[in-house]
């Protein structure tokens, strides 16, 4: 364990905000903060309209003493804005609940609450499509300011979408960047004004920072929107995510290089990173992360906390800075997940508790007063990587106050 990387503990703690569509943490002791659909680690927070199903919020509380949490949920429109309506109008239930499931951490050095929350439920029922957000709040403090907001989305299937992805693109052919086009048809949908109705939002596996939106079909068919060869709609490709595991004490497991025990706590040394000049094969998971430990066994409460170095071997990017990314970062250019460039070593740094998992990474540049991050300067772009595109559609019909999700489609692009 090298000396200065307790230096960077103190970035561990510092307070997280996110964009407006994705999770947000607004209190240090709040970790692991996770939404899927029926509580599948991997499955998108869709869910669709009046089905049995269900979304999963979970999140631990280091505090390790059990809080009043309560939640609120609030329908935005396409871009994530707080729609217009009435709560009456979008949902049944109480304005505000308390979140009841919780369960203390067992056998760990840092001890933890975990709290689940799953909707609808007794209390809550939705009542139409399109995006909600989940605001929570510590009902035992001054109950303002909230401690965390996630987001999900609820599917009205209406319409449909042909998603293909190509590496022959109007910048480059099978070089760096990858290009989507779809349709979108629309027969047997009731649309009067479909080019200006319709809204579009293409993601790049799930990051909210590069999304397109405010999209312009190429051209019109019989019944169907046409997206070919948008220039918006090309993402530069990437490279595989980086990949380590987390899952015992004492054995360093997949990508790490030393595991330690510094009282009271683990941590975890990855192998020192570089940034890639090739395409590097690799079956990751495309950003997300799965909470497990050595012996797969009550992985929600009885797995620990390890604080996980990270290291980049480069040397200085001047006029911006560099960000771990990913799920385990909720996608999240904040102060607590920017490496700290050190000059002596020639590397940036990061230090990151971690709940014991499989893990999915990757370095991203921001320039200086932008908001995208890039792979070029960290990982490279080569069009061959296997990168997951999605494509929502919203529909906000003439005199309607509120966007319905009608459509939703998605793939796993693989040259």
């Amino acid at each position: 364990m090298k000396t200065r990387a307790w230096i960077l503990l103190l970035a561990c703690f510092t307070i997280a905000v996110a964009n407006a569509q994705d999770s947000k943490i607004f209190v240090k002791n709040i970790k692991t903060l996770q939404t899927t659909l029926g509580g599948q680690w991997d499955a998108a927070p869709i869910l669709l309209l009046g089905s049995r199903n269900f979304i999963e919020i979970s999140f631990d509380d280091l505090q390790h003493t059990y809080v009043h949490y309560t939640y609120t949920i609030t329908h935005c429109d396409a871009s994530w804005n707080s729609s217009e309506l009435l709560e009456s109008e979008y949902m049944t239930g109480f304005s505000s609940n308390r979140i009841d499931d919780y369960e203390q951490s067992m056998n760990t050095q840092m001890e933890y609450n975990h709290y689940t929350l799953r909707l609808p439920n007794d209390d809550v029922n939705l009542l139409i499509s399109g995006n909600y957000r989940v605001t929570v709040y510590n009902d035992d403090g001054d109950g303002d300011e909230p401690v965390l907001e996630t987001c999900f989305c609820v599917l009205e299937p209406s319409i449909g979408i042909d998603l293909e992805v190509t590496t022959n693109t109007d910048i480059d052919t099978h070089a760096k960047h990858q290009q989507v086009n779809f349709n979108i048809n629309y027969t047997n949908y009731r649309v009067i004004n479909p080019v200006d109705e319709f809204k579009p939002v293409v993601y790049q596996n799930r990051r909210p920072d590069n999304r397109v939106e405010n999209l312009r079909p190429t051209y019109l068919r019989s019944n169907q929107l046409v997206f070919n060869h948008n220039r918006q709609l090309i993402f530069p490709a990437g490279n595989e995510y980086r990949r380590f595991e987390i899952l015992d004490e004492y054995q360093p497991t997949m990508n790490v290089e030393e595991m330690d025990y510094f009282e009271p706590y683990y941590h975890a040394t990855l192998f020192t990173d570089r940034p890639r000049r090739n395409y590097i094969f690799d079956r990751d998971q495309n950003g997300l992360y799965y909470v497990r430990n050595g012996d797969n066994v009550e992985s929600e409460t009885e797995s620990d906390y390890f604080y996980t170095h990270f290291t980049l071997d480069t040397p200085l990017l001047g006029n911006g800075e560099v960000y771990i990314n990913g799920n385990l970062t909720n996608y999240q250019f904040d102060e607590a997940y920017r490496m700290t460039y050190n000059p002596i070593d020639h590397c940036y740094e990061a230090v990151l508790p971690l709940k014991q998992g499989s893990y999915n990474y990757q370095y991203l540049f921001v320039p200086d007063g932008e908001a995208v991050g890039r792979t070029a300067e960290t990982e490279g772009n080569f069009y061959q990587t296997e990168n997951e595109y999605s494509v929502l559609v919203y529909h906000r019909p003439f005199g309607e106050r509120y966007d319905k999700l009608i459509g939703y489609q998605h793939v796993n692009f693989s040259y």
